[in-house]
């Protein structure tokens, strides 16, 4: 039996145990990936102390996705060869019901029974030397270099937002608002929907340094609103920024922000507009997001709810940093070995603002 070192969360709230565990064996429909690199999440902290009751089956390898390269593939497997460069999706779907997959994210959580009964096969993520993966969530990015893999990392945080966008239809040429811009997956959102053609980005938050650096980033197509924190008022400011109508919201906001900040982006929408809803009010236990009817109704309002993104997702996003409209340079990217994985993850807590990363290298 063949081992490798890999970081285990054996109970929550225990340090991350470096231990030598056996390598992934290789089934029909899987393939086995060297991990070069891959990112903590800013609250992987908390997952793994057990705040964000996340639903984890002990003892496991954390870590959702990465960059490495193929090590063995399947022979269900006839474009991937041994050795390409590729992004490890951590959206593992089941592949008995394509209407309605149950869901793992993979090294991280999984929605309700049927992912929980995926995790126990798809189950250890990216925090270690190898990892299995299913055929089709072995995504090919072309050729980079070793020290490329951790920018390309930021794949996984970019990939979020655009699920949102794709869900909201959100074309070239139109104006979106970013409920979140100035937090880790929302800024994100504002580089991704300026790739994929917006006029117009408007970002509201309440810190003006990460405002005036979205601007100086990308130009004056994002439009900044410095929120008040009263809802009508903050509503209006959001609407003069456009300067038009806003086709498309997309709020990514954090479980602790109150519901009345998430309603003021929200009902900037135009009638016949589209919100896409990505973010955690309510997750925490405080009060949900209420929305008038009538609003919605007369309004002809279109609301989608959206958990990550679609299976060809990654592909396409892929294409767009390829083509230059996604700059992955926008990430400063801070490295760890796998040896000091518990400093990552302290130190991902601890520096995650908007394009910052910490990357664990095994």
């Amino acid at each position: 039996m063949n081992i490798m070192k890999a970081a285990v969360l054996k109970s929550f709230g225990s340090p991350l145990a470096i231990e030598n565990v056996p390598e992934p064996v290789l089934g029909t429909g899987e393939v086995i990936v060297d991990v070069v690199a891959t990112r903590v999440l800013s609250y992987m902290n908390e997952v793994l102390d057990g705040t964000r009751n996340y639903a984890l089956g002990l003892p496991i390898i954390p870590g959702p996705g990465g960059i490495g390269r193929v090590r063995a593939i399947g022979p269900d497997a006839t474009r991937l060869s041994v050795g390409d460069w590729v992004f490890c999706d951590p959206t593992v779907r089941s592949r008995d019901d394509a209407a309605a997959p149950d869901i793992a994210l993979q090294g991280l959580t999984a929605a309700g029974p049927g992912g929980m009964r995926l995790q126990q096969h798809f189950r250890h993520g990216s925090f270690a030397e190898q990892m299995r993966l299913p055929t089709e969530n072995v995504k090919r990015i072309g050729t980079i270099t070793s020290e490329e893999a951790a920018q390309w990392c930021a794949l996984g945080t970019l990939l979020v937002p655009y699920g949102g966008f794709l869900a909201a239809n959100l074309r070239p040429g139109e104006t979106v608002l970013v409920s979140g811009a100035t937090g880790n997956f929302g800024s994100a959102a504002v580089s991704v929907a300026l790739a994929m053609g917006a006029a117009c980005v408007v970002a509201p938050g309440r810190n003006e340094t990460i405002l005036a650096d979205l601007v100086s980033r990308f130009g004056p197509r994002v439009k900044p609103v410095k929120l008040a924190g009263d809802e009508n008022d903050d509503r209006e400011a959001m609407k003069r920024a456009a300067s038009g109508p806003i086709d498309c919201v997309l709020d990514i906001m954090p479980p602790s922000v109150s519901p009345t900040v998430v309603r003021a982006a929200i009902m900037t929408v135009r009638p016949y507009g589209r919100v896409a809803l990505m973010g955690g009010v309510g997750m925490a236990g405080g009060a949900g997001l209420e929305l008038p009817y009538p609003w919605i109704m007369r309004n002809c309002i279109s609301i989608h709810g959206v958990w990550m993104y679609p299976p060809d997702a990654a592909s396409r996003l892929i294409a767009l940093v390829r083509a230059g409209l996604l700059r992955l340079e926008e990430y400063e990217t801070t490295a760890f070995d796998l040896d000091h994985v518990n400093e990552a993850v302290a130190h991902a807590a601890a520096n995650g603002g908007p394009f910052k990363m910490t990357v664990i290298r095994p």
